[in-house]
């Protein structure tokens, strides 16, 4: 087979056409140059050093932080007839003896290491031997201390441009503002790299973000309008409230599986596995889980409390949606989340000036929480992105589809920042609102709030609306939650300036309506004999994929799939020209694919 990437693209991995940055990219890389690419999740990364892989003499090593990923894309290539493997934890020393062995006789295109291992002394004295044609890092975003998921040993990979000065080099990651891509840069040794930004946008994702009243009905509502049967993946600040909502989705008839850090390993990887292997699951997880999950049939993640930052919000709403197809991000919060943010940072054995950094990032997810302009706009410009939608308006975001009112909230702030000052900033929201509202109370009497000017001033607003305007003062740093536990608002230095300067404000007016019922997420087909057939294809592949031990969607993309229900190819030849179908997977699959299609 000539090797040329054009070529490769479609006889090995089966599209026609490479995507935005890709062909430079593999260019570049093939031509012995350092690379630097940002790159959108689902926007095709991997291609970018396979591809090169595949064209070069010698092995790729890729540098990946989780087993997850290695085991994942592993399974991939080999489905696809590439020679790949790995080397880590969970793999039978006699695999890896076989492994070294194929390395040994240059007969592996692609070999998936962790960094911990890479950079023993046995293992850089194990490549010093072989013909390496290139170093792949991903997730290149954890060199950096700007970045959302920091690791240290990651700032050692920059020993790699000293002892293999001339094999090219090749970092990628998904999430990274311009700090964190200068953080990269330095810390990989890459200034000479060429540098690729694809751009941050995921259009085919739904951005939904909604105040918490009742957050097990509103996530419950969610999910049985628009994701009856799908994949999905919810995210929730604790081990216990993972177990809880994981119990409770079982309850009310879902194929729930919890994930944490604090579960038995064994049970955290069989769970894992199911989600991995069925069509119809849901993993309930802390950030735990995730990372390098290359699953492209997510339809939605869901997430019950505030992640830390806006970059881990993009990395874990990424998740969703990777195969191109509509899906959903969906998030309720409430200040607690932010109490307890807070109080990770604060507690952390972090420096100072990291907790500055992670400060910075929380208030600026809590500004996208709160805003009223379109969620997407925001995310893009919190990247540097210059693709962000043209008049704010991307029509795919709960605030461009269902615009909230805003008011002159000037006054109201006054009011509540001043009864945070005249309770000494000892309280909780909760006794701050009853205040305000003149709640006849015990507590308040004994501490003699009902004498102070602020007692009663705030009827206008009902018991919720005073939240929204609560939360809101947060997210513009107005006001902050105490850490030490109790939740005591205190007034912030940019609170009393906006007191002292008499400044105006606008917030989002609360609405007790719930948002227009979105229309359930569909893959594209029309319904009837499509959705038949789309039925009758996957279960083939679930049976195809439990034979072989391996994710159905390394079989085919639901895309393809859908392809296929939309072409009806008859023979080989039209098979071919679906995308997803290489000369691998054809010989293997096709004419099994062709029969159901053809009935």
């Amino acid at each position: 087979m000539q090797k040329t990437p054009k070529t490769l693209l479609k006889k090995i991995f089966g599209y026609d056409e490479f995507r935005g940055e890709q062909k430079k990219i593999i260019d570049s890389v093939i031509a012995g140059k350092n690379a630097f690419v940002l790159m959108p999740t689902g926007g095709g990364k991997s291609l970018c050093y396979q591809i090169p892989a595949l064209c070069l003499d010698g092995v790729a090593i890729v540098i990946s932080p989780l087993i997850a990923l290695m085991q994942d894309q592993v399974s991939a290539l080999n489905q696809l007839g590439v020679s790949a493997a790995a080397i880590n934890s969970n793999i039978d020393f006699r695999d890896i003896l076989e492994t070294k062995n194929l390395l040994a006789e240059n007969k592996l295109d692609l070999l998936y290491v962790a960094p911990e291992r890479l950079l023993t002394e046995e293992f850089i004295e194990l490549l010093s031997r072989t013909k390496i044609s290139l170093f792949a890092i991903d997730e290149a975003h954890c060199v950096s201390g700007w970045g959302h998921d920091f690791r240290p040993v990651y700032t050692g990979l920059k020993v790699l441009a000293e002892i293999f000065p001339n094999v090219p080099r090749i970092a990628l990651t998904a999430t990274a503002d311009a700090a964190t891509r200068k953080d990269i840069i330095s810390g990989l040794a890459l200034e000479d790299a060429e540098i690729f930004i694809a751009g941050f946008d995921r259009p085919n994702i739904n951005y939904t973000i909604t105040p918490r009243q009742n957050g097990r009905k509103q996530l419950l509502d969610f999910i049985r309008e628009n994701h009856a049967g799908h994949n999905g993946i919810i995210y929730c600040l604790s081990r216990k409230s993972t177990e809880e909502v994981t119990s409770w989705l079982k309850e009310e008839g879902f194929n729930a599986f919890a994930y944490h850090a604090g579960m038995d390993a064994k049970l955290r990887q069989k769970n894992q596995e199911k989600f991995l292997l069925r069509d119809d699951v849901i993993m309930v997880a802390t950030v735990a889980f995730g990372m390098g999950i290359d699953k492209p049939d997510v339809r939605f993640v869901a997430h019950l409390n505030v992640p830390k930052n806006i970059e881990s919000y993009y990395q874990e709403t990424g998740r969703a949606g990777r195969d191109g197809l509509p899906a959903d991000a969906w998030m309720c919060y409430g200040l607690n989340d932010i109490a307890a943010q807070r109080n990770f940072i604060e507690e952390s054995e972090a420096s100072e000036n990291q907790k500055r950094i992670e400060r910075q990032k929380l208030n600026s997810l809590l500004g996208l929480c709160e805003a009223s302009t379109c969620r997407r706009q925001i995310m893009l410009e919190y990247f540097g992105d210059s693709c962000a939608p043209s008049g704010n308006y991307c029509g795919n975001c709960d605030n461009c589809l269902n615009a909230p009112e805003t008011f002159d909230a000037t006054i109201a702030a006054q009011k509540a920042i001043s009864c945070v000052y005249r309770t000494e900033q000892r309280f909780g929201v909760g006794y701050l609102i009853d205040i305000l509202l003149g709640v006849d109370d015990d507590r308040i009497k004994n501490f003699n709030h009902d004498k102070v000017s602020t007692f009663g001033i705030g009827k206008e607003f009902s018991k919720v609306e005073w939240n929204a305007i609560f939360r809101q003062l947060v997210a513009m740093n107005l006001l902050k939650v105490d850490i030490d536990g109790f939740g005591a608002l205190k007034i912030t230095e940019a609170g009393r300036e906006f007191l002292q300067q008499k400044k105006t404000i606008q917030m989002r007016k609360y609405s007790a309506k719930k948002s227009p019922k979105k229309t359930k997420v569909s893959v594209g087909l029309s319904g009837g004999s499509e959705d038949d057939l789309f039925a009758k294809l996957k279960a083939k592949r679930l049976e195809i994929a439990r034979e072989q031990k391996v994710p159905p969607y390394v079989v085919f993309h639901d895309k393809t799939l859908v392809e296929m229900v939309k072409l009806r190819p008859q023979s080989l030849n039209d098979l071919t020209k679906i995308s997803g179908v290489g000369e691998a997977k054809m010989k293997k699959y096709g004419e099994i694919f062709l029969e159901l299609v053809r009935e």
